[in-house]
């Protein structure tokens, strides 16, 4: 056989038929998802809620809704910050193009397609395709909702902090540098000379009160997870502490405390758990009675304004109390019985055993969202779009919880692990047992070509004997 060898320039046929163009099997994992979807009608309801933002007669078709929420997901399982990183990834991938509905001759949707879809369509509608997702999780018997841990971490915002510039005068840092400069008397001071005035001046500091970013009103300064000074949001989702299950998700401003920011989510994850109660009433009657009526957190949740609006809201709180020292509680007798209540029920066998429990689902399921699922980082600016992609982000996660149970795999990178570490142990059990053939000189009995076979018949004999 002779090396073939490859043509740098070669002529295309100007027709190919499809017949032509080599179909490969897609993904197991693909194919299991879309049954899934398929079985529960994902593409009917998703172009019901999508019809009402597009033209009926007159128009050029655009990206079905299926396969527009299908891309964002693929986001989460694949492990792609950008939207722009998903198209790349969907046109090189058949297997991908097959789970989206495309033929191997048929083009893929572009990442100006992508956006203009995603702009066309409201938060509202993004919502109505996460409550969807919950009520399926709920026919799978993965939703609870009685019991929620509350947790916040932050993104990094598609803003630079050199590119920051002052509320008041709208001037960047290195002019306002200048200006103080020449305040001082440094008339013409060169970038070295800025540099080491920035240093040796008194007061410095760059609050979110005087500073802001030019393109991303909504990003503020403050600590990355790296321990890095950058432009960040803040994300804080509410998770189903029995299945998992993320049941709400908002991105707010990160200069806000967790103490303001609790409500909104909390008040999200009620209304989310009250739709899904009144779309599946036969298949979770529990949840139209109570909702959310307990929920764990950190330390960070925990001050006297906090606990009583959760009470008064009829929640029970699990919220673990930071070291105070003797406090005076004259004159606010509802709050210290609030305070003394949540401490009582910390220290009960309940209590830490939620907190044990907190600690493995809430940190899980940011590690599943942001590290390997590829959201630290945000291509997007403001909170609005922010929001779009990350519901059905967390969409692509729940699925996962569904496939986990139905198939035991939650991920097609998690299928593959499971496979090879499978496969790495079935090696050293052939490995083994035709070491155990040699040994006792076995013939070989189930696999005659293998001495993994005459391991079988070995260890049959040895168990007779």
């Amino acid at each position: 056989m002779s090396m073939g060898r490859r043509q740098e320039e070669s002529q295309g046929a100007l027709w190919v038929s499809a017949r032509d163009v080599a179909v490969t099997p897609g993904h197991p994992f693909y194919r299991r998802l879309n049954k899934l979807l398929e079985k529960h009608d994902f593409d009917g309801f998703a172009e019901s809620i999508c019809q009402p933002y597009y033209a009926r007669t007159m128009g050029r078709p655009s990206i079905p809704p299926g396969v527009y929420f299908r891309m964002l997901m693929v986001g989460y399982f694949e492990g792609l910050d950008s939207e722009r990183g998903i198209c790349w990834k969907v046109a090189d991938s058949r297997s991908l193009g097959e789970f989206l509905g495309f033929g191997p001759a048929e083009a893929t949707p572009t990442h100006v397609s992508l956006l203009n879809t995603r702009n066309r369509l409201p938060v509202e509608v993004h919502r109505e395709l996460f409550t969807y997702v919950l009520a399926l999780l709920a026919k799978e018997g993965l939703l609870k909702g009685k019991t929620l841990g509350v947790d916040a971490t932050t993104l990094e915002a598609n803003a630079a902090l050199r590119s920051i510039v002052r509320k008041d005068t709208g001037e960047d840092y290195t002019e306002y540098l200048k200006r103080l400069a020449a305040a001082s008397g440094v008339e013409t001071p060169t970038k070295e000379d800025l540099i080491r005035f920035d240093r040796s001046r008194k007061g410095k500091k760059m609050s979110n009160e005087e500073w802001e970013h030019p393109h991303d009103s909504d990003a503020r300064i403050g600590m990355t997870k790296r321990g890095a000074c950058d432009m960040i949001h803040k994300c804080e989702a509410a998770s189903d502490m029995e299945t998992g299950a993320v049941v709400a998700v908002t991105v707010q401003a990160a200069d806000l405390g967790d103490t303001e920011t609790v409500g909104e989510t909390a008040l999200a994850a009620v209304e989310n758990l009250a739709a899904v109660a009144e779309r599946e009433e036969e298949a979770f009657p529990a949840l139209s009675r109570r909702p959310a009526s307990e929920m764990v957190a950190d330390k960070g949740y925990h001050s006297n304004d906090c606990l009583s609006r959760l009470e008064d809201g009829l929640v029970r709180t699990y919220i673990s109390e930071p070291e105070r020292g003797q406090r005076n509680w004259t004159g606010k007798a509802s709050e210290r019985d609030t305070v003394y209540a949540n401490r009582r029920r910390i220290r009960g066998e309940r209590g830490k055993r939620l907190f044990r429990l907190r600690g493995e689902i809430c940190e899980r399921n940011f590690a599943h969202l942001f590290e390997s699922g590829g959201m630290r980082r945000t291509h997007l600016r403001t909170h609005a779009k922010i929001i779009k992609r990350l519901l059905v982000h967390v969409c692509g996660f729940n699925l996962g919880l569904v496939m986990r149970k139905l198939f035991g795999d939650g991920t097609p990178r998690g299928m593959a692990e499971r496979r090879a570490a499978f496969s790495d142990v079935w090696g050293c059990l052939r490995l083994l047992l035709g070491a155990l053939g040699k040994r006792f000189r076995c013939q070989p009995a189930i696999f005659p070509s293998s001495n993994a076979g005459s391991g079988f018949s070995c260890a049959a004999r040895i168990v007779a004997a």
